[in-house]
């Protein structure tokens, strides 16, 4: 299946953070003929096994998405809600949401200065004139995600929740190319990301993998205005993670991601954040450690309605995730 329809594909799919059932059932449908064993664990991580005679290692790209959470219904019929995940409100502002049983809103704002924006500022208007009406379609509780349809122009693409579908779309292209490692590949589909990178936990813990890779979008350093706090430019390659706010990567698995770029003309990049953080954080304190890292996709606007990514990129980390999956670790 060719990149662009795996990511159409997962980006349809409703799937915020602790109902992510739905996007991991379409991962299960695409993974099943690479994968030896796929089974989901209590917290709702989809796990794929390739079985091999090498160490472990284990793959991680998060399902879930962030999003807004009814906490109230107003008597005029708006609604108004609090965040899932990192959500700013003045990056919502005017954009469309839709709930998971098809009711679809727009974010608007009851507060007069817009540089001040808060979430109490916020309500959704999904066009009710009264409470009653408004909650024969959502109750308290429902969350809405942002609606939009993935687009490419070049080697760009715009579309919502980038982070992480197509960190789930590498996961599942490298499990393609991986066919013939002599390693022990677990690629982990994590739910809960986006709220305590908390699906990664439960999986290193059942997993106990020898080297963790955490398969994310970064930050980049590469707009007006930057404040340098990140190293990452858009179509400059896959992001070999140094740190960001979860961990220090360790140097092993930095320098060998470092040897793989170069060893197969990858184009890559350090990355570094120094706020932020991924599934790579809870897997290298797992039991007594695992050797962890990251290969990042750089992206432009993380969190907001219409996140950016550059498809040379994409290729770059999907070959870099295949080098290390399929080269002989100790």
């Amino acid at each position: 299946m060719d990149m662009m329809t795996m990511v159409q594909r997962l980006t349809a799919v409703y799937g915020i953070s602790g109902r992510e059932a739905a996007v991991a059932e379409e991962i299960r449908r695409m993974a099943e003929p690479y994968a030896d064993e796929i089974w989901t664990d209590r917290l709702g991580n989809l796990i794929c096994h390739k079985k091999g005679e090498g160490p472990k290692v284990m793959f991680a790209a998060h399902l879930d998405s962030i999003g807004l959470i009814v906490t109230h219904i107003e008597s005029a019929g708006f609604l108004r809600v609090a965040k899932i995940g990192g959500v700013r409100p003045e990056k919502i502002l005017h954009s469309l949401v839709r709930f998971e049983n098809g009711t679809i809103g727009t974010i608007a704002s009851s507060g007069t200065d817009l540089g001040k924006l808060s979430m109490e500022d916020l309500y959704v208007d999904i066009g009710a004139e009264s409470r009653e009406e408004a909650e024969k379609k959502v109750s308290v509780g429902d969350a809405a995600v942002y609606m939009g349809q993935p687009v490419q122009t070049g080697t760009t693409l715009f579309s919502p929740y980038l982070d992480d579908r197509l960190g789930c779309v590498i996961l599942l292209k490298t499990m393609e190319l991986a066919a013939d490692s002599p390693n022990d590949l677990y690629f982990v589909f994590t739910v809960q990301e986006e709220v305590g990178l908390c699906g990664a936990h439960t999986a290193a813990h059942g997993i106990v993998p020898d080297y963790g890779i955490a398969v994310d979008v970064t930050c980049t350093d590469d707009v007006p205005g930057s404040r340098h706090t990140v190293s990452a430019a858009l179509g400059k390659g896959a992001g070999i993670k140094v740190m960001d706010g979860s961990l220090m990567c360790h140097g092993a698995v930095v320098e060998r991601l470092k040897e793989l770029a170069a060893g197969h003309g990858i184009p890559a990049q350090p990355d570094l954040m120094s706020a932020g953080g991924t599934d790579a954080g809870p897997m290298h304190i797992s039991h007594d450690g695992v050797l962890a890292g990251g290969i990042s996709i750089p992206c432009r606007g993380i969190h907001s309605p219409v996140e950016m990514a550059d498809l040379r990129d994409v290729d770059a980390c999907i070959r870099l995730a295949a080098a290390f999956a399929s080269s002989r670790l100790e």
